[in-house]
């Protein structure tokens, strides 16, 4: 069977749950019986030269870069193009793109959406992104053959709308297990040694809170202690800039810039602490990797956080600044190089693959 997979930024190398996600997910699909396609949106590609990765085909179509309209436009054609190629399914992540399941099953293809989290509840959205947003639910939860969510929070908040609904399957994100970590060059190359920052990691938007984990460190100064922000912005937005502004004039923060790989994964090995103060969340891979390196965690405690279920003391109250910088300046003073085993069986990839590929199998008989 041909599978086209849309609604992701795409692959390798970019920046992006769902695209980790889908980097992870589709190489372990792809096989004899399982053709699968990813489309990309190429102004986001690190390697314009990359045109297959690991058995997964990467089909490349430009559309013009645009904070609000460029996911539905991509989407779009990206759905025309699995007709033209004869695509059996067509599986579409996050709900802004399932506007275009209903067109999906109009062109006698079988549709699955992969409900990432309410992403109408991010703080960057406007009024009528937002409508938009939930109608993308809506179509997506009605029209699709089956419907992949990635947390059982978002199964709840699903069944509790659209109580009718039964093809509808938890399948969690996932994360590799890590492997040990000796090298520490680029640590050093950015001033820093083992142990002595805080560690975040996400793109810079408003709902992951990385401006309020900035100014519950700059409260508390710890002078031994760096904190170091990992990621990038999509779109340079006036957030993104005011925020680089604030940490470019703190000596003590550190913005690397959207990294992967051997530089993340040094980061990772030898945190202080990983913080992931976001106000949305669907099941968040960066809480995962940081935890099959070992960190000590400290996340605010929305429902996508808590369903991880971490001790009680790895989590401060979601948007209460208080909470945050009483539970940073603990976890400061009691932490050095404490590394912790986590368990992480429920998120192996292998078995998100399985329970992927049996859906598929599912629809075409």
């Amino acid at each position: 069977m041909k599978i086209v997979v849309t609604g992701t930024r795409g692959i390798p190398g970019i920046q992006g749950g769902v695209e980790t996600h889908c980097e992870e997910l589709y190489p372990l699909i792809a096989d004899e019986q399982h053709e699968v396609i990813v489309v990309r949106r190429p102004g986001y590609a690190t390697d314009h030269t990359v045109k297959s990765y690991k058995q997964v085909t990467i089909k490349d179509i430009k559309v013009p870069r645009n904070k609000h309209l460029e996911a539905f436009l991509h989407t779009f054609l990206a759905v025309l193009y699995a007709r033209k190629v004869g695509a059996d399914i067509v599986h579409i992540h996050a709900v802004g793109p399932a506007l275009m399941t209903p067109i999906v099953r109009m062109l006698g293809m079988k549709a699955i959406v992969t409900h990432h989290g309410p992403d109408y509840n991010r703080e960057k959205w406007g009024a009528f992104a937002k409508w938009i947003l939930r109608t993308g639910e809506k179509a997506g939860i009605r029209y699709a053959n089956h419907v992949i969510v990635i947390s059982e929070h978002i199964r709840n908040m699903i069944q509790q709308q659209y109580s009718s609904k039964n093809n509808i399957t938890v399948i969690h994100n996932g994360v590799n297990v890590s492997t040990e970590i000796s090298d520490t060059g680029y640590l050093h190359s950015l001033g820093l040694t083992e142990y002595s920052y805080i560690l975040a990691v996400g793109r810079l938007v408003k709902e992951k809170g990385f401006d309020k984990l900035v100014e519950a460190f700059k409260e508390l100064s710890p002078s031994s202690v760096k904190l170091v922000i990992a990621g990038d912005a999509d779109h340079q937005d006036e957030y993104a800039q005011k925020l680089k502004g604030i940490c470019q004039r703190e000596e003590n923060i550190l913005l690397t810039g959207f990294i992967k790989g051997d530089k993340l994964a040094q980061l990772y090995a030898y945190a202080r602490i990983f913080v992931l103060p976001s106000t949305h969340e669907g099941l968040p891979i960066a809480l995962l990797e940081a935890m099959s390196y070992g960190c000590p965690i400290l996340a605010s405690d929305i429902p996508a956080n808590k369903e991880i279920g971490l001790p009680d003391e790895c989590y401060f109250k979601n948007g209460n600044l208080a909470s945050l910088q009483q539970t940073l300046e603990k976890k400061i003073e009691s932490i050095q190089a404490e590394r912790i085993t986590y368990n992480l069986s429920s998120y192996d990839w292998n078995n998100i693959a399985r329970q992927t590929k049996e859906i598929y199998d599912s629809l075409i008989i």
